[in-house]
């Protein structure tokens, strides 16, 4: 089989913030922007990978979503437990000082895991969990 992850997605519940985050803190190319009414989907992607991106949606595009499910929802991204992504780097130590200088939410300064690798966490605008790597 030739399987590969094309996209994944995450929620945002402010587009600016996110596409300030993602295209200006993480450096990020922005692939698309889309908007219906008042609902706005960014993909955006590491650069140098045009085969793999993130969406970045609005949590309540379903119209199927019960008023229970959003609260779920809006509790859990403000925990920041509802989402998140593992990215990698070669050098952990600039990518950490990059990110922190952007004013990112700091939850895991870098760290040697006694599971064997090294990573830092972030949390995105929404809440969003991001684990970044290193990997040699």
């Amino acid at each position: 089989m030739d399987i590969t992850i094309h996209q994944a997605f995450l929620p945002h519940d402010d587009p600016q913030a996110s596409l300030a985050f993602y295209r200006d803190t993480l450096g990020f190319e922005v692939r698309q922007e889309v908007e219906y009414g008042d609902q706005h989907w960014i993909t955006v992607g590491p650069p140098g990978q045009p085969e793999t991106s993130i969406v970045l949606h609005p949590p309540f595009a379903d119209p199927g979503i019960t008023d229970e499910e959003r609260r779920v929802v809006t509790e859990m991204m403000a925990k920041g437990t509802y989402a998140g992504i593992n990215l990698a780097t070669k050098d952990l130590d600039s990518t950490f000082e990059r990110l922190q200088a952007g004013d990112a939410e700091v939850v895991q300064e870098p760290t040697d895991q006694p599971w064997g690798v090294r990573d830092c966490a972030f949390r995105d605008p929404a809440g969003s969990m991001i684990r970044i790597f290193e990997v040699r």
